[in-house]
């Protein structure tokens, strides 16, 4: 073989760089979850940070609109599933679920607003860090939910109601994002497509989805194989044509999952997670996210950063107490509850790269909610998972 043949090693190295970046992730977080009894994400955050750009450097620097569309996929399969799990009967039967909802992420909007406004920010940047802190990631409690194998009180009210400030924080974003399009352009329409549109247009997209769907696979063999790859194709689409079109991703693949569900497809035929590609993908969305960041932009936002994370924290833990008994728990689970309400960092990452997406970079205005957002990547699993063991619900460790 001569040397003009021969691969050039700079290629060589961008080739391989996500692939192995992977496989290193995945180890790390079978290390972390075995020896230390810690959640796998944890190590994929680590490992996707330290090699990220700005970093070590080993994987690429330019931002790949590939590997976002992966990661939204990704992140679509577990907001799917989080959404197949919301139960509407039981919130019509326990509508105090519901206020709690609304009260925790208004509490936690008005206080992160607040701090953040006391801090010196402008109103508009204030708003908009309000109200994506709003949110809980659902990818984090999910993925920890399934790999603490828990149930009960605790556990399904963290995945309602992650779910559910997940929805209030898109719609108070998307409408935010309208609000700065009119002030910057002064375009009414420009301003209605930016939130309104975007919002119902996903939402339209999602039903027809979750009508479809159902009926479909309702005329299709149901082994657990075909169930599951239905639904992770259907998935995989939803994302692609609300990411092409530049609509919610996120709200879209959360909606279709609530559909899906009440369309009375029987959930026990798919696996859970999606199986071998759902875990794959979860490596995949996790090393994303960290691999986002550089250093010196957590440096630069550590301090308020810090300050969110503490604000924000006691706000969800006081809107959640609150409303803990006449929601029907004792007041330690309500805080429990609320303390597993922590993680964010998926939620926040991709909604930033996918406003970046469609022309509008916050990455640079938002350097302490990245900072916050990769503490919590980080050990905002970890606190999911010592909730859950609290309130006695992890299954794992109840079985050694």
């Amino acid at each position: 073989m001569t040397t003009r043949n021969m691969p050039d090693l700079q290629t060589l190295i961008a080739d391989i760089a996500w692939p192995v970046t992977i496989l290193l992730a995945w180890l790390t977080g079978e290390l972390v979850y075995q020896r230390l009894r810690l959640p796998r994400i944890s190590g994929y955050a680590l490992v996707g940070f330290v090699l990220a750009p700005g970093q070590t450097g080993l994987l690429p620097a330019e931002r790949s609109e590939t590997m976002l569309l992966m990661a939204n996929l990704a992140f679509g399969l577990i907001l799917f599933e989080c959404g197949y799990r919301i139960n509407l009967r039981w919130l019509r039967n326990n509508p105090w679920i519901a206020v709690t909802s609304v009260a925790e992420a208004s509490a936690t909007f008005a206080a992160v607003a607040w701090l953040l406004q006391w801090l010196g920010q402008p109103q508009s940047t204030a708003l908009l860090f309000a109200a994506l802190a709003m949110a809980t990631s659902p990818a984090t409690v999910l993925r920890v939910v399934n790999d603490q194998h828990s149930s009960g009180q605790v556990t399904e009210r963290i995945i309602h109601l992650s779910a559910l400030n997940c929805v209030l924080a898109v719609l108070t974003f998307k409408m935010l994002i309208g609000i700065t399009v009119f002030e910057t352009s002064g375009s009414h329409l420009g301003a209605l497509y930016s939130s309104v549109f975007v919002l119902a247009a996903t939402v339209a997209v999602a039903l027809a989805f979750g009508t479809l769907i159902p009926r479909i696979v309702g005329l299709t063999a149901r082994s657990t194989h075909d169930t599951t790859l239905a639904f992770a194709i259907a998935v995989i689409c939803v994302v692609a044509l609300t990411h092409g079109l530049k609509l919610s991703p996120i709200l879209g693949a959360l909606t279709f999952g609530v559909a899906a569900r009440h369309h009375r497809v029987v959930s026990s035929t798919s696996q859970r997670g999606f199986g071998p590609l759902g875990d794959l993908l979860a490596v995949l969305l996790f090393v994303f996210i960290a691999s986002t960041l550089h250093w010196r932009q957590l440096l630069a936002g550590a301090g308020i950063g810090l300050a969110i994370i503490a604000v924000r924290q006691l706000a969800k833990m006081a809107g959640i107490g609150v409303f803990a008994r006449v929601s029907g728990i004792s007041a330690r689970k309500g805080i429990l509850v609320g303390m597993a309400m922590a993680p964010m960092s998926a939620f926040v990452i991709l909604v930033m790269e996918q406003t970046r997406h469609i022309g509008i970079d916050l990455v640079d205005q938002l350097e302490p909610l990245a900072a916050a957002a990769f503490a919590l990547e980080i050990l905002g699993s970890i606190v999911v998972q010592r909730a859950l063991i609290w309130a006695g619900e992890s299954q794992r460790e109840q079985g050694g």
